[in-house]
Formats: C-alpha cells, structure tokens, sequence
C-alpha cells in the first residue's frame, strides 16, 4: 500500500502494484487495518491476488475458525472483488487477471482477485502437509511428480525413478543434467521459443522510457541533498521562541513540518515528507506537514475529499498498518539511478509513546532492508508523542516510560533516538539526525507546556549545542570536591533541573549533562566525547530521567551508579495516574524528590 501510495502521489498512478497472499497471511489485524487504509487513500493501483486453499501449516482448515469466503473478507473494505474456482487451470487464470485489471469502475478504489487452488498441487503432498517439508533427494514420491512431464513431452531425466547419487558430484552432474532436459522441451520447440521472444520483447517495447505525469524532480536536484535542509544555525529565525513563553516541544515540531513542507514546495514543487498519525494528527502535531508557512497555504489532507496533492494521510488508530505504509513509501525509490541517490517521498508517522511497540515490527523490516538493499531507501521519521509519566494524565495505560524503548531495539549506528527537553531543542535535532546516513530517526516529544529557558540569564549553553547528543549545562566548580555527574534526559526533569538551578549554584558542585541523543553524541570528536564523560565521571554519575532507568544504560557506567539512578521506575512498578503534578510526583520527578535524590547520591554514597 505504501508503495502504491508514492507511485500515485508522484503522479505515476497508472503504474500498477501486485499483492499475492494466501488466505492464512489475510487473517492478522494490519491486513485489515491496511485494507481500511488503501480504500480510504483511494488506491485504486492497488491489487490483491488471493490464493485460496484454506490451509495453512496446522491440521484444521481455516474455514473452520475464519468465517466467510474472499468476497467477504476483501469487499467488506469496500475493495472490488471477483474470483474464479478454478484457480489451477491457465484459461481461468488469465481471464480474472484481465477482468481484474480493466475492471470499469467510476471509483478510485483497490481491488482483488481470488483463485481457489489446493494446497500441494501436483506435488502429491496436499493441504496442510505440504507445507515446508519437500521430499527427500530422488525418492519414489519426488520422481513421481515428474511422471506428468515425462508422459506429457517425453522427456528424458538422467536417473529417473533410481536412488540418490552418493557423491556430491554425482548429485550436481545429475542435477544439471535434469535442469537441461527440461530446457530441451522448451528448444525442441522453435515456434514456441520465437513466440516467447517476441512476445517478451514486445511488452518490454511498452514501458515507457518516461511518464509525463511524473511530478518529482528532473533528476537534476533533490531535497535531500540540499544542505539548507538541515542547516539548523541557519533555519528561519520563526522556527524558535524567545525566553519566557510557556510552551510544549511538540508545538516546535509542527512548525518544523510546516516549514520542511514549504522548503520542498518553494524549492522542488513538492512535498519532502508525508505525513500520518494514529487519529492523533493534531495531538501529536505532525499535523504540520500539511499546514501552511510564510505566503504557502499548505499541502493539507491527502484523499480527504479528493484531495491527490494532500501531505497528511486521514488515517485511524491503525498503528502497525501506518507504519507499513510509511515505510513501503520510504522504500519506493523513483530515481533514474537509485543505486546512486534516492528520489521519492520521506515519511513519518506518530502516535503515543506507549504505543511505539504497534510500529517496530514494520520499521524493523524497513531497517533491515536499508541494510540489504542495493538501492538507495528514503528515510523515516517515528514519532513517539506524548512519552514519558507525564501522558498518566490520560489513562495509566497511555503514559511511556517503557515502551519508547523499542526504538532502540536495533543495530548501533542504524537508527537516531533524540530526546529535545525544550521547544528550541526540535529543529536542531532533527537537522543534525537527518543529515546522517541513517535510515530512522526517532523523535521523542511531550505534551506538557513548560517555560522556554533564559539560557543566557541562567549562564547555558545554547540551544544549538543539542545537535552534539549532549551538552553541560552546569560544570563542576574548579578547586572544590566533586560531588558527581547527572546525566539528564527528558522534558519534566530538565525542566525541573533548571528550577534548582539557583540551589545547585548556591551549595553544590555537581556537573549537569543534558543528553539529547546518546547517537548524536557518540558521532561526536572524541575529544568532545572526553569533556562530557571524563574517567572521574564513570565512577562518579549517575542518571536523571523521564523514562525507565535502562533506556538510558549507555549512560550507567557501573552497577552503583545504576542504584543511585532517579527514573520513572524508581520503585520497579508501573505508574498509575492523575494530574501531570500528581504523576510527576508520583514517579519521584518533582523538584523536591530530584533534590532528595541529588542529596542521597552525594552522602549516601563511600
């Protein structure tokens, strides 16, 4: 779907994507999340091909616990739907593919076809016992499958109905052999053979070299290689705030999006991402992709009332099936040359933190095909909204402490997870983790509001100094004792740090590191690396954190800085709910429990 959805929006609809699938792989929930999603998005180059043979790999036939038949499955989703019950013979075949294909249809909806088959046709293992268990080199039942072609074209197999070689040499030589009998069936026929050639050649006259509807670049400029995409010192002086303002960082996400939309529209006459969400569009923000900036009104809605030059997806809470399409997206390269460079769309996609787990599996895929791939693959931007205690507020089952942690459930180096605590933090972020070679980036954003900093009144450092992955906000006073390092990752407790702020200056000679991206950070000059770990700091830190204590392990540097660590899961249990101050506290967060626990590492400790 995700693949037909960049073919259509690119302005090359007309070019057809296939689907084969046996009923057993149509069961699981993303198939009909999918199937809701690609009528809702009007794929109508979009087609299904059902193999139905009612078994799978156990002993009960699927009909026996699914009900229905493939008309139903599919055309409950308002797809198109016809079929033949005699899906092994050619005739049939060919003809519901044709029907199928021309179907005339004053819609723009997807559509399928079903061929009913047994499973294990022709190879005298049926249904469910045919499934991953092929027969043992040259026994009786294996030539026994080849008797058909034997009668049929009076072919000659080397070894026919005789027992295996015993030699691997023997084995190979009688292999190729039989590969070669069957071809000289095929040569045997010269009128076929031309048939076939010509045949072939003629079709392949039909692509055409160019499709005038193609709406991206000329081959000539990409977004993606332009170096003000992520030039985040020079971004227009509107995408920050100043001190004072009272704000979330997901608002600074939404004016990020609009404005990464804008860039793509003004400069290549096209969207860089597309953009969808689980029915949280506008609670997460992502919201901006499709909203206007400067003197551009704005993409907006994709297919929602016939918009096809939409940026946003109308998608529901279809997590798994979001995360596909984005990724199938992200995947569908239309450049001239795509071992060289990418042309398509980028995509990103959001829902609540607790919920990143509905996401990995497609975005695991996705990074295991970057890693494969000869082609080069766009990128994909997971959002994970409203993480950490704070989303308690909602409903105990929607706070994210845990959960986010899946998005570094990955190879090092192939995915970059940055945590911006303030509204300033989110564009410099995102154009430091988006200018690497790296196919995923993972935002983590919150819902609360809090006070933009005055930086230079509290004597901190920039805000650009959070594209490094870490950054000290506060160093240890030289010629007193060292009374430790904390490690500080997530919105509530940054923000609380900076309250305490004025008592730290006042009687503690603590170091404070503000860590944004412990991926960004580890791409940094080791030199850099060195002033915000020293060797006193692994022995003499520990973490202060919104999320679970060991989604910030890279940090722990021994098994006693890890007890003196101020997290979420401080208590080892989950969080339950209430207000945002109430939770905060809950979780050991406020100002007065960080200072309790800032106290506790400096005098409980030998």
């Amino acid at each position: 779907a995700g693949e037909a959805l960049a073919l259509k929006r690119a302005g090359v609809g007309e070019v057809r994507v296939f689907m084969i699938e046996g009923e057993t792989g149509l069961t699981p929930g993303a198939v009909h999340e999918t199937m809701n999603s690609a009528w809702g998005l009007n794929l109508d180059n979009l087609f299904l091909l059902v193999d139905w043979n009612d078994y799978g790999i156990d002993n009960h036939k699927v009909s026996d616990v699914v009900y229905g038949t493939p008309s139903d499955w599919i055309g409950s989703h308002g797809w198109h739907v016809i079929g033949t019950e005699s899906g092994s013979e050619w005739l049939s075949v060919a003809e519901t593919m044709l029907n199928i294909v021309h179907l005339d249809t004053d819609d723009e909806k997807p559509r399928a076809a079903w061929f009913k088959t047994r499973k294990g046709r022709g190879y005298l293992k049926y249904d469910n016992s045919s499934h991953g268990s092929p027969h043992k080199v040259d026994s009786e039942i294996f030539w026994e499958t080849k008797r058909p072609f034997v009668e049929k074209y009076a072919a000659t197999f080397k070894n026919y109905f005789g027992k295996a070689p015993n030699s691997d040499i023997e084995l190979r030589d009688e292999f190729f052999a039989n590969l070669k009998a069957v071809m000289d069936v095929l040569h045997a026929d010269q009128k076929l053979v031309d048939f076939l050639a010509e045949r072939l050649v003629e079709i392949g006259e039909r692509v055409p070299e160019v499709i005038n509807t193609f709406e991206l670049s000329d081959g000539k400029s990409s977004p993606f290689e332009d170096s003000r995409l992520y030039d985040f010192e020079h971004y227009p002086d509107d995408l920050f705030l100043k001190p004072g303002q009272k704000v979330s960082n997901r608002e600074a996400f939404k004016s990020w999006g609009s404005w990464v939309n804008a860039f793509g529209a003004k400069n290549y006459k096209r969207p860089v991402f597309l953009a969808s969400s689980a029915d949280l569009a506008g609670s997460t923000n992502i919201s901006g992709f499709a909203e206007g900036y400067g003197d551009f009104e704005g993409y907006g809605w994709y297919a929602l009332e016939g918009s096809r030059t939409g940026a946003l997806l109308p998608q529901e809470i279809t997590e798994f099936a979001n995360a596909g399409i984005m990724v199938g997206l992200a995947a569908t390269n239309l450049a001239e040359d795509p071992e060289k460079s990418f042309e398509g769309f980028w995509a990103t996609s959001s829902t609540y933190g607790s919920f990143s787990y509905l996401k990995y599996g497609m975005i695991r895929l996705f990074s295991q095909m970057a890693q494969d791939s000869p082609w080069k693959l766009g990128k994909v931007l997971w959002v994970a909204g409203h993480s950490g205690p704070e989303t308690a507020d909602d409903s105990r089952t929607h706070f994210g402490i845990f959960a986010p942690g899946v998005t570094q459930l990955f190879p090092e180096g192939s995915v970059i997870n940055v945590h911006p605590w303030e509204f300033n933090e989110v564009p410099v972020v995102l154009g430091a983790a988006l200018k690497l070679d790296v196919p995923i980036v993972a935002l983590h954003l919150t819902r609360p509001s809090i006070d933009i900093p005055d930086r230079a009144a509290l004597n901190m450092p920039s805000y650009f100094e959070a594209a490094k992955g870490a950054y000290i906000v506060r160093d240890h006073q030289i010629g007193k004792e060292k009374q430790g390092t904390f490690y500080v990752q997530g919105t509530s407790v940054m923000a609380n740090i900076v309250k305490l702020l004025p008592i730290i200056d006042d009687g503690l000679n603590v170091k404070i590191v503000y860590v944004s991206s412990t991926e960004l950070f580890a791409r940094q000059p080791k030199s850099y690396q060195q002033k915000i770990v020293t060797e006193d700091d692994k022995s003499n830190s520990t973490i202060i954190t919104t999320q679970a204590r060991d989604q910030m392990k890279a940090w722990l540097f021994n098994d006693r800085n890890s007890a003196y660590a101020i997290s979420s899961d401080w208590d080892n249990r989950w969080r339950t709910g209430g207000t945002l101050e109430e939770v905060i506290d809950e979780a050991h967060l406020s100002p007065d429990w960080i200072l309790k626990g800032i106290d506790r590492f400096i005098n409980s400790r030998k």
